[in-house]
């Protein structure tokens, strides 16, 4: 017998954590499953307890906040940091989570609730181009991520690209901390929003104080550039920026010293769980999947929610109000909440409306922020001129070391879309599963990016995996309420050719740890 939970939460950043409180709040048994060993989030990512280095004060924003929401959910809901949800299934009324618990030795663990929420989050879309895969090249959101969670500079001379206000606290942190920015490039105008002067006028301040923080530290901002290509032998050296037309086609260049480059071009939701469970998806502005849900977060499949990033990328405050949603939902569909529960939340200062009814000004407030989203997309997208960029030899998968030719050359052989070009060229079998490559092969290929199809969400030793494929072995939380799940499925898993096509054979040449 396994203990089954109203609402399981999948990530602990802003929209997970405000949507278990609500559940939590109204009297559902939540428990909050992150694979991180804090929560918060990319948004709210800090050090390791105990990590006593003084942390630059501008990355405190809203922090307060979310630490208080926290510690209030950790006295009303189950919490399970260091759990990394990998798979996820629907048996009868249930949801079962297959997770992996602990850090170097990780433990398979299974976790049972009749709803689901899933707050995942979104990582950064690089672009490729010539030395991109020179060390000190990174994304955008991998510089911040190493300064908010270890307070670890990148690099000394630090080029920040790309394009979209992501690249503004970037810089500016980087420069706080100490680093030395040689300038922000923005592939599109400066002023992107100045089309949307009502929905800009909301933000006015927040962009005035990156301008000031960037002045302070006399950092350059420039539009219509971007960095082309990065050089060097063992190490980046430097970077050439060229001044971009209209499409993003090169029109001149300049070269910029540097040891570090910082570069991203927004981000890309993580739908590996929904994707797994069958939910609908449909195109965002951008052209990226994102899920589709209805007024309160419910996806298409019932008793599973979705908010944040995974239902398109708005960043944090909408991430919380659109947590809150689906925590109203779900408190609606799974009929938990009591005026006992409610009232107590009322007289400890908690919020009072009545969470499973529908909230007006919450919505009105999502509808905003939304609003908001969609115009920075429509100021900042990535236009075509990039393929210009590249060159015959520019890898454009990593992992696999798979250049610009194979991919032309695969094309040629009759590839007519992303999914055949991977096939004969292999793009996106390596490490990353394409979340790094995938997109640009989607563009190369002529197509919008696909929902990628993962039936395994995170990395898992096969060790942990057979142990799931045999009678049930997975730890049960105390308290009997139903059996529990079914052994995960045996069936050998199913060659990315196709059932019914064999894999084509590799005949590229080995990759350098190989031989």
């Amino acid at each position: 017998m396994t203990r089954v939970h109203d609402l399981a939460v999948v990530g602990a950043g802003p929209a997970g954590v405000a949507g278990a409180l609500t559940a939590a709040l109204a009297g559902l048994d939540v428990v909050l499953l992150d694979g991180a060993a804090r929560p918060g989030g990319q948004y709210f990512r800090r050090p390791a307890e105990g990590f006593h280095a003084a942390r630059p004060g501008a990355l405190h924003h809203g922090l307060d906040g979310f630490t208080r929401r926290w510690e209030l959910l950790t006295e009303h809901a189950e919490v399970l940091l260091r759990h990394r949800v990998w798979a996820v299934e629907r048996t009868g009324e249930t949801v079962v989570l297959r997770c992996l618990e602990g850090d170097r030795e990780e433990r398979p663990r299974t976790v049972t609730a009749r709803g689901l929420l899933i707050a995942t989050g979104a990582h950064d879309r690089p672009l490729p181009f010539p030395g991109w895969d020179l060390p000190g090249v990174l994304t955008a959101g991998a510089a911040q991520a190493l300064l908010k969670g270890d307070l670890v500079l990148a690099g000394r001379e630090i080029v920040v690209a790309g394009t979209g206000p992501f690249l503004l606290p970037v810089a500016a942190g980087l420069a706080d901390a100490g680093g030395r920015v040689a300038g922000v490039y923005e592939a599109n105008g400066r002023f992107g929003l100045a089309a949307h002067p009502m929905l800009a006028a909301g933000r006015a301040g927040e962009a005035l104080g990156y301008g000031a923080r960037l002045a302070r530290h006399r950092i350059p901002y420039r539009g219509r550039r971007a960095v082309v290509a990065a050089h060097g032998d063992t190490a980046l050296t430097h970077v050439t920026v060229a001044t971009l037309d209209a499409a993003w086609r090169p029109v001149s260049t300049t070269t910029v010293a540097c040891d570090t480059l910082a570069c991203g071009y927004g981000f890309v939701p993580q739908l590996d769980l929904p994707v797994q469970l069958g939910c609908a998806t449909r195109r965002d502005h951008d052209g990226s999947a994102v899920v589709t849900v209805d007024a309160g977060m419910r996806t298409s499949v019932p008793g599973v929610y979705a908010a944040g990033e995974s239902t398109g990328v708005g960043g944090a405050v909408l991430a919380e109000v659109e947590g809150r949603l689906a925590g109203r939902s779900a408190v609606t569909d799974l009929g938990r909440s009591t005026a006992a529960d409610l009232g107590r939340s009322t007289a400890a200062g908690r919020p009072g409306p009545a969470a499973d009814r529908p909230d007006p000004a919450l919505t009105r407030r999502r509808d905003r922020l939304a609003a908001f989203a969609r115009a920075l997309q429509e100021a900042y997208p990535v236009r075509p001129g990039w393929q210009e960029w590249l060159r015959d030899d520019t890898l454009v998968c990593r992992c696999e070391e798979v250049p610009l030719s194979a991919v032309r050359e695969a094309q040629a052989m009759g590839a007519a879309d992303a999914r055949s070009v991977k096939l004969l060229a292999r793009p996106g079998m390596g490490w990353c599963q394409g979340r790094m490559c995938g997109y640009a092969v989607a563009c190369l290929a002529g197509e919008d990016p696909a929902p990628a199809g993962r039936p395994i969400a995170q990395p898992i030793r096969l060790g942990a995996l057979a142990s799931q494929t045999g009678p049930e072995t997975a730890r049960t939380d105390p308290g009997t309420a139903r059996p529990g799940p079914e052994p995960f499925p045996t069936e050998p898993p199913v060659s990315p050719a196709g059932p019914d096509r064999p894999e084509p054979p590799r005949d590229r040449p080995h990759r350098k740890d190989e031989r």
